[in-house]
């Protein structure tokens, strides 16, 4: 049987470009990035804020609905995960968290020029198939 995973492309930019995407992701500075994710139809999404969405949704919605609660507090109070993941966004295309193959690889491949830069530090492409992702934490028992 054939499986069509989809992919994901994640970057993880320096320091100080990563608080540049926070703050002011259409500023001059970043008008390369920009160009290129326009060209992908693509926005970018850091992990941290994401994470911190997710907490405080399931702390209106109820923790018990939300399997990765518990991880994800942990890593959004934890100083050094924090840090990690200011650093760290996923790209969407065209609205979508996951996308075809063929449109990751030519977004990474228009990326790849940005790399050691002193903006873009790592690019990682990730697909969904379960067997090349880590599982999701047990829950623990209460």
């Amino acid at each position: 049987m054939t499986h069509k995973w989809y992919h994901q492309i994640r970057i993880n930019f320096s320091e100080s470009a990563a608080q540049i995407m926070r703050n002011d992701p259409n500023g001059q500075k970043m008008v390369l990035l920009a160009e290129i994710l326009k060209r992908h139809d693509a926005t970018l999404r850091c992990q941290f804020d994401a994470f911190t969405e997710y907490v405080s949704e399931a702390e209106r919605r109820g923790i018990e609905n939300y399997p990765l609660y518990e991880w994800t507090k942990e890593t959004i109070t934890d100083p050094v995960k924090k840090t990690k993941y200011l650093k760290s966004f996923s790209v969407y295309v065209g609205r979508q968290e996951i996308y075809p193959k063929h449109e990751a690889d030519a977004l990474e491949a228009d990326l790849k020029s940005m790399v050691n830069t002193g903006v873009i530090e790592r690019i990682v492409k990730y697909d969904t198939d379960p067997t090349n992702n880590p599982q999701p934490p047990a829950r623990s028992a209460t």
